[in-house]
Formats: structure tokens, C-alpha cells, sequence
């Protein structure tokens, strides 16, 4: 009998996982996390050092095999994801530029992302799908380049998180269309990598070479080395598959596409995307993705803060996480007595803004003296809710099928999230509760890589899914805070532009 267990390998904005399957039934036998603790910049920068990556890494696959036993044998392949974009440089030693990586949360190139989007915009959104952000590598780059936090000669090879992950284990360097084209650096119309992209950004020297070729999810890309697999404890040669980005990943752990489902990601970003036909001219949304099929486009729009405004508020309250957060929101009513929240601490969507507008930011509006802590929990979970929902909304307006929706991210596990996003929706969403839909979707590209997809196994491997229903008796009083919220984003939006354009 051949090996059945497949790992799967998840590298998000806050952690790291590895979750070990059977191929045959579906069961993880085997699940590992660690924190990956980011460091906070001067200026909006997010980093977070190689040695912390390259001990979690270590840490989970190692746990991984101890908890398979003598099992550990049976590994049949291994499969990587991660978050997009963010800077993962290498010099010439191949080893990340500085000792560090770059979040994709950074935003010390926000006011150079706004000034290549008034520039050169609207040509790269109908080349590659969306227009500059932050977050970008290239743009990152050019900025760091730019400020000389990094010298020029310095940055040799450029990789995406999930790419980082698959280099440490095999000592290969490629990459997939999913991120590519998220970050905008991949040509909608050909899906091969796109020039003007890398020439707008200012670095054209650091070209598609940098990141090496372009190779499907699902195929084989290297295998364990043996350097790897003695610091983890599993045996070497092991086949380590083309992964996607986490996004992707999820979206075929549920089989998102299959089923006819739209997602909202409650993670660190605010994500919202659904898989469609090709549509000419392109739908006015964050992103247009071409993940590698001739037929399909993934559609998303997002921004940087979902969880994350719900993180930082426990912090700044001296909350323990984010689950208190929620606990301290639903002791108060719905709306806050009248206290709205921007949720947007780390900036806005990847079209240089929210809804097109640049330089956004968070903040309470309508606070006064009787507002209490609770109000201002509540005011922060309910605008993460909302905002997810005005992104769903955008999503439709475009012809997108989105009507049937299922919310994944650390956030799905909070049944009172997704009540709240279901109310403002206004009918019943499904959640996938388990938070290693990254990690399984890893798991799956390496099946796919060993010809185990078939419909009956595939069927095993996807995650599990209920249903959340809406709070039909305040149908109204959603409704209502819904449009409100919309309506102070729409107002707010000429304020962040002039902000903005004062800060510059």
C-alpha cells in the first residue's frame, strides 16, 4: 500500500500551521501552530525575522512527526500556502534580505502606492487586474530600495510567503499564478508575468526572473532535503507540491467553486471573493485574478483590516484576545448608541483605498462622554461585520454570483461573527469553523501532485461546513445600520483624500 498521509503547510499573518491528513478519509492525524510574532515600524512597517519563521517552521513539522509516530513513513507529500504579497527578498547567500521578511500589512509605501496609482492606475488595472497598494512587492521594494533601508545590490531573488516556506524545505524557487496575479504583477489577458508592472514600480531590474517560473498548483516542485528532514524528523525526499495562496487554498478546501460559493475570509485581511467566467470589460472590483485556468478569474475585494481592527482594540483595552473583544461588544445593543468605528487600521483596499479612495484610515466617529468600553467593542465588531458585507455588496453589483456565501478565517469560529454578517446580508450564510482550511487546502494541491483527486477522496479531504442564520427579528435594524455605514464610508471617503494629500 502506497503512503497516505498528506501535510499540509499554512504561513498566515499571524501564525504558522501544519496539518497532516489521510488521503483515504479526510481525518487529521497530526496539527501543529505557532505564533509568528511581527514587529510593529516607525512609518506603518511590519516585519518579521527569519529566525522566527525558520524556528516555527521547524517547530510544527517536527511536532507534525512526533505525533505521527512511526507513521511519519506513510508521508506521501507536502503542499504549501500562505498570505499574499508582503516582501520576502533574498541576497546573494539566499537568505532574506536584512534577516526579515516584510508583512503584506506594511504600509510605509502607502503614499508611493497612491502616487503609482494616480499615475499609472488605470493601465495596470486593465493589465493585471488591480491597481498599486501598499502591500505589493514590488512597490514594497521600491520603497525600501527607495529610502535605502536596503541596498539595491542586496536583493537578488524575490518570493511570495508560501514560495519562502517551499525553499527552506527543497532549495527551489518558484512560484503559481494565484500569487502572482493577486500581487499585480501577471498580465489578466496571457497569465504570464507583466512587465509594465515591474517597469511602473521603479525596479525593473528586480524582473519576473527574480521569482522564478510560474508553475501550476498541484505539481511537484522538489522534494524534502535531507538537511530539512533531519532538523524536522521526517524522512528526506518526501515530494513538496506547488501550493496556492491562502486565499485560493481555502477556497479549494471547501471546494468553493465546485459548490458555487462565494467566501468571506474573517482572517487579519478582510477578504471577500468568489471564482466566476471570464467578464469583458473587467468588473469594477479590488482585483481580478488569473490563477492559472483560461475559463475563470477569481474576483475579490478587500482590505487589510478585518480581524486586525478586532486584535488591536484588545490590545489597546487590555483585553486578552479577540473573543473578548466579541463578549464585551454583545453586552450592548446593536449600533452602540449611535458610536461608528472606521475599520481601518491598517489602511484600506488594494485599489490604493476603500472603494477607490486613498490614504483611509480608522477611527471612532460620533464619540461622546457616555460611550463606554463596551460601546466601543461593540461600534469595532460591528463595522468589521459591515464592512465585509459592503464588500459582498460590491461583488454583486458586478453580476458576480455571491448570493451563496460561506465565511472562513480565525473570525468563523465565533458563531456571533457570522450571525452578525448573515444579519447584514440578510439570509443565511455557511461557516467552515475550522481555522486550517489554509493548511488542508495545502494538503490537497499535494494529493493533486500524487494523482489522489478523484472524486471519492477528494470528497474525504474537504472541511466541514454549517449553516449560520441571521437574526431575523432585527432584519430592520441591520438593514438600517447597514445603509448607515455605507453611507458614512461614501461621505468620509473626500476627507481621507484630502488627509492624505496634506500628509503628503
Amino acid at each position: 500500500m502506497k503512503p497516505n498521509i498528506l501535510i499540509g503547510i499554512d504561513m498566515g499573518s499571524s501564525s504558522l500551521k501544519a496539518l497532516a491528513l489521510e488521503a483515504g478519509s479526510g481525518r487529521a492525524v497530526a496539527l501543529s501552530r505557532m505564533p509568528l510574532p511581527h514587529d510593529r515600524l516607525p512609518g506603518g512597517g511590519c516585519e518579521v525575522a527569519a529566525t522566527a519563521i525558520r524556528a516555527a517552521l521547524t517547530h510544527v513539522l517536527r511536532d507534525v512527526a512526533h505525533q505521527l509516530g512511526a507513521r511519519v513513513a506513510e508521508v506521501r507529500a507536502i503542499g504549501c500556502t500562505g498570505h499574499g504579497a508582503g516582501l520576502y527578498a533574498l541576497d546573494a547567500k539566499n537568505e532574506l534580505v536584512g534577516g526579515r521578511a516584510v508583512a503584506s500589512t506594511d504600509q510605509r509605501a502607502d503614499a508611493r502606492a497612491r502616487s503609482l496609482a494616480l499615475s499609472h492606475g488605470k493601465a495596470l488595472f486593465a493589465d493585471v487586474g488591480c491597481q498599486p497598494w501598499p502591500g505589493q512587492p514590488t512597490v514594497i521594494a521600491a520603497e525600501l530600495l527607495g529610502t535605502d533601508a536596503v541596498q539595491r545590490g542586496a536583493v537578488r531573488r524575490l518570493l511570495f510567503a508560501k514560495d519562502y516556506l517551499g525553499f527552506l524545505l527543497t532549495g527551489e524557487i518558484a512560484t503559481d499564478a494565484s500569487d502572482a496575479s493577486t500581487a499585480g504583477l501577471v498580465s489578466i489577458a496571457t497569465g504570464t508575468w507583466s512587465q509594465a508592472a515591474f517597469d511602473a514600480s521603479g525596479i525593473a531590474d528586480l524582473g519576473p526572473r527574480a521569482f522564478g517560473p510560474l508553475v501550476p498548483s498541484g505539481e511537484v516542485v522538489g522534494t524534502l532535503k535531507p538537511s530539512e528532514a533531519a532538523l524536522c524528523g521526517l524522512p528526506a525526499g518526501i515530494p513538496v507540491a506547488m501550493g496556492a495562496i491562502d486565499l485560493l487554498a481555502s477556497m479549494t478546501a471547501i471546494c468553493a467553486e465546485g459548490r458555487g460559493r462565494a467566501v468571506a475570509v474573517f482572517g487579519t485581511w478582510c477578504v471577500n471573493a468568489v471564482i466566476g467566467p471570464v467578464i469583458e470589460p473587467k468588473p469594477d472590483v479590488a482585483a481580478v485574478v488569473n490563477f492559472g485556468r483560461a475559463d475563470k478569474r477569481l474576483y475579490m475585494e478587500n482590505s487589510p483590516s478585518s480581524m486586525a481592527n478586532i486584535a488591536w482594540l484588545a490590545g489597546a483595552l487590555g483585553l486578552p484576545d479577540a473573543r473578548a473583544v466579541v463578549d464585551l461588544a454583545m453586552s450592548v445593543p446593536l449600533g452602540a448608541s449611535g458610536l461608528r468605528f472606521l475599520p481601518f487600521v491598517n489602511g484600506g483596499g488594494g485599489g490604493g483605498g476603500e472603494g477607490g479612495e486613498g490614504g483611509v484610515t480608522a477611527g471612532f466617529v460620533g464619540l461622546k462622554s457616555h460611550h463606554t468600553r463596551g460601546d466601543m467593542a461593540r461600534a469595532v465588531v460591528d463595522a468589521v461585520a459591515a464592512l465585509h458585507a459592503r464588500h459582498t455588496a460590491r461583488l454583486a453589483a458586478c453580476g458576480l454570483p455571491v448570493a451563496a456565501s460561506t465565511v472562513l478565517g480565525g473570525g468563523a469560529s465565533d458563531t456571533r461573527l457570522v450571525r452578525l454578517l448573515a444579519s447584514f446580508l440578510g439570509h443565511p450564510v455557511e461557516r467552515c469553523a475550522d481555522d486550517e482550511t489554509g493548511a488542508r487546502g495545502a494538503a490537497l494541491y499535494a494529493a493533486m501532485s500524487q494523482g489522489i483527486d478523484d472524486a471519492a477522496q477528494g470528497s474525504a479531504l474537504l472541511a466541514p461546513c454549517d449553516t449560520v442564520e441571521p437574526d431575523a427579528a432585527q432584519a430592520r435594524a441591520h438593514a438600517d445600520f447597514n445603509a448607515g455605514f455605507n453611507e458614512l464610508i461614501d461621505t468620509m471617503s473626500p476627507v481621507f483624500s484630502h488627509l492624505s494629500g496634506a500628509a503628503r
